[in-house]
Order: C-alpha cells, then structure tokens, then sequence
C-alpha cells in the first residue's frame, strides 16, 4: 500500500505544471551558475591552482549567485527566513559538492579534461541539488 501512494504522489507530482516549471526556472538559474562556475574554474586552474582547489572555489562564487536568484525567481513561494533558509541552501550544496568533487576527481583519473570533466560533473550532480533544495532547503514554510 506505502509503494502504490509513493507513486502516486510521484505521478500527481509529474503531472503538476508548477512543478515543471519551477523546474525550468532551476534549470536556467543553473545554467547561468554552470557558465559562472566553469568560467572562474578555468580563470583559477590557469593561475595554477589544483584542480579540486579551483572546483571548491568557482563553487563558493557560483552557489552564491545561484542561491540569490533561485530565493528571488525560482522558489519566490517558499522564501523562509534567510539564515536559516540559506544555511539549508548551503548544506544540501556542500554535499552536492562534495558530489561533484567525487565524480570530477574519478573522471579526471579516468582520462578526461579538468574542463570537460568539470562540466560532466556538474550536470551528473544537478538532479541531487535540485530535489535536495527543493524538498529541503525552499520547502513549503507549512512543511
């Protein structure tokens, strides 16, 4: 009986437009973090820094912009207080992070381009930060 409501939640959930479309709106502010993140990670890998140095870094700028953008436009609806809220925010993208660092570090050893792999790696991991901020860190105040 708990699997066949978890589906269909899930499947209420699919079919909801809001849902979607909060989901385009984290898309595009993730975009404008993906080019923000890999430009300031290709500026700090060619002033020498390491590799997972510079990902930390480009990480810390791009996770401000995109906090401060996905309050104001994409969970507009579901702002809480800002410390608490944003600390939230900074959890679940520590460990998105974190998520990130694994993967880039296990492709780079694979063979791939500190760049190339840095932009694999970010997209690999956008669907636990997206789910995480969704449900944890700009869930509903009443949740």
């Amino acid at each position: 009986m708990e699997v066949t409501a978890r589906r269909s939640r899930a499947h209420a959930a699919l079919r909801h437009r809001q849902n979607w479309v909060q989901l385009g709106k984290f898309c595009a502010v993730g975009a404008a973090g993906y080019v923000v993140n890999l430009v300031v990670y290709t500026l700090l890998l060619h002033e020498g820094l390491h590799y997972l140095l510079a990902a930390t870094c480009s990480f810390l700028v791009a996770v401000t912009t995109n906090y401060a953008l996905n309050r104001a436009w994409t969970f507009r609806d579901r702002r809480a207080g800002v410390a608490a809220q944003g600390f939230r925010f900074l959890v679940v993208s520590l460990g998105s992070l974190g998520a990130n660092l694994l993967v880039l570090h296990l492709l780079i050893t694979l063979g791939a381009g500190k760049l190339v792999g840095q932009a694999i790696a970010i997209v690999l991991v956008t669907p636990l930060n997206f789910v995480g901020n969704r449900l944890w860190s700009f869930r509903h105040r009443n949740a």
